[in-house]
């Protein structure tokens, strides 16, 4: 069992920066694949960025790639979501979920854990 805790949301001008943490429990975090969705008011959600269990493979949604970064530290038990060059279309909820394996994965299907999202929100 893997539980999540997001933070770092908030209200950011266009152009401006922000950086989500999501803290895992559990000591099988290391297992894990890690991902970020978002989701805005009356939209679907949507794939932001994985990282696969020990940092080497990467994915990125086609609307955020050259602006987000993800990363993690297992020591600290803790996936980032660096956020730059934010725009008023980025503005959603944003979940982190953990993985069902060790893999990077784009489908919401294979991951098991998600946490409660936090809200990112772009205006000037």
């Amino acid at each position: 069992q893997v539980q999540l805790v997001e933070s770092g949301g908030g209200l950011v001008q266009p152009g401006g920066s922000l950086r989500l943490s999501c803290a895992a429990s559990g000591r099988t975090f290391s297992r894990y694949a890690m991902g970020w969705f978002r989701q805005a008011p009356g939209q679907e959600r949507e794939f932001v960025a994985a990282i696969s269990w020990n940092g080497g493979s990467f994915a990125y949604g086609d609307s955020v790639k050259g602006r987000f970064t993800i990363s993690r530290d297992n020591a600290k038990t803790t996936v980032y979501l660096q956020m730059n060059s934010l725009k008023p279309e980025d503005a959603a909820v944003y979940s982190c979920a953990a993985g069902a394996g060790t893999s990077v994965s784009l489908l919401e299907k294979h991951y098991a854990y998600w946490g409660q999202g936090t809200q990112v929100s772009v205006s000037l």
